[in-house]
């Protein structure tokens, strides 16, 4: 196959569907297919042979920290050109729009997926009153698609709940041979507690947006002085929280990439993970693969990876108190041990192939049902 993927997002960024991207794409290739990339220009023209084709990017007045590009007339002659035999377009809102709309008129087998609980973020942009629309725009999209994809069966739900039509949940994976908990070293770990290593490390990978709730952790710091913070990331949000934690043991490292970014986990004692927006949360699946145990909200999403007292500890999401009793647990180091070995034992196997051969499978059929429905 010669496969399109249009995208809102791509490297250098670095999130959880850029990760999902990357390591599909490498997937596909190796395999023998064509891959063929459409995301915003931000000086990325190829990834490992496969042609990255950028469309002007911009940042938006309500999120300066990232650049994206906007519906553009340009996708249709990209795509008619391209020729592909499947569209895939991800997370379709700004220039994904136009790859939804010029892949349905140009009549090429079209699936999208969904990765980012957008509606549940008006809340804390604020602007509640914008859900209702939000969601209908978002159908609207999804519902031009052949075939959609979600990354959990609650979010599948709640789609399926808001009438968006066939949704598939498009498994998860995880790189267990670059995270790993054989990857500690102790330079990093003085990096993480500003040369207090002897501390317990509770560490925090991601956007810093004010959605990811990573207030929370304060309480912790304030509890018990035997913790540090590692707040690992960048975002929107990185002014007001390093105001908000000064005077706490609290790190902010950046952005950390590849093997930076797993010794960093492996360094690390705790994963705390207080967002409750989650469409899956691939952090959580790193920081199982590095042998972490993990304190996350108790929601749909997570429990579809984390079960409770084996894996890691999950709290009551609608309680700042019950957050900071549960993190307050792992002072017991044999406890953080037994959760550890269980969330390894159980994920070290995963890798990305099953999902990315998931992923060529709905293609296959996106293309089927386009061609019978062409007769």
């Amino acid at each position: 196959m010669h496969i399109l993927i249009i995208t809102e997002t791509f490297l250098p960024s670095t999130d959880g569907v850029v990760t999902r991207l990357t390591n599909s794409i490498r997937y596909f290739m190796n395999v023998g297919h064509k891959v063929t990339i459409i995301a915003p220009d931000l000086g990325v023209s190829e990834f490992e042979g496969a042609e990255v084709i950028g469309i002007r990017a911009s940042k938006l007045p309500f999120y300066r920290s990232k650049a994206f590009a906007l519906p553009n007339r340009r996708i249709k002659q990209l795509i008619a050109d391209i020729d592909p035999d499947v569209v895939h377009v991800v997370n379709p809102a700004l220039v994904g729009a136009s790859g939804v709309y010029y892949a349905k008129k140009l009549q090429y087998p079209l699936v999208a997926s969904y990765h980012t609980q957008v509606p549940r973020y008006a809340d804390y942009y604020h602007l509640s009153i914008f859900k209702g629309l939000l969601w209908w725009y978002f159908r609207k999209l999804h519902n031009q698609a052949t075939i959609n994809l979600c990354t959990s069966n609650v979010v599948k739900e709640e789609l399926d709940q808001q009438n968006f039509l066939n949704v598939h949940v498009w498994k998860r994976g995880v790189d267990t041979k670059l995270f790993h908990p054989d990857h500690e070293d102790e330079a990093m770990r003085n990096r993480l507690t500003n040369n207090q290593k002897s501390k317990t490390i509770l560490l925090y990978v991601g956007r810093l947006a004010p959605e990811k709730e990573i207030e929370k952790i304060r309480n912790v710091l304030e509890s018990s002085d035997q913790f540090v913070l590692a707040i690992v990331g960048d975002g929107p949000h990185r002014a007001p929280l390093v105001k908000y934690f000064e005077g706490t043991n609290t790190i902010f490292t950046g952005f950390m990439h590849g093997n930076d970014l797993a010794t960093a986990y492996a360094s690390a004692d705790v994963f705390v993970f207080p967002s409750t927006t989650e469409t899956l949360g691939l952090v959580l699946s790193e920081a199982m693969a590095s042998g972490l145990p993990i304190v996350a909200a108790d929601s749909g999403p997570t429990r579809e990876q984390i079960q409770h007292e084996t894996h890691g500890l999950l709290y009551d999401q609608h309680s700042v108190e019950s957050f900071t009793e549960t993190v307050l647990r792992l002072e017991d180091e044999s406890l953080r041990q037994r959760l550890a070995a269980s969330a390894w034992q159980d994920i070290h196997e995963m890798g990305w192939d099953e999902q990315s051969k998931q992923a060529l499978d709905i293609y296959q059929q996106a293309i089927s049902m386009q061609v019978n429905h062409e007769k």
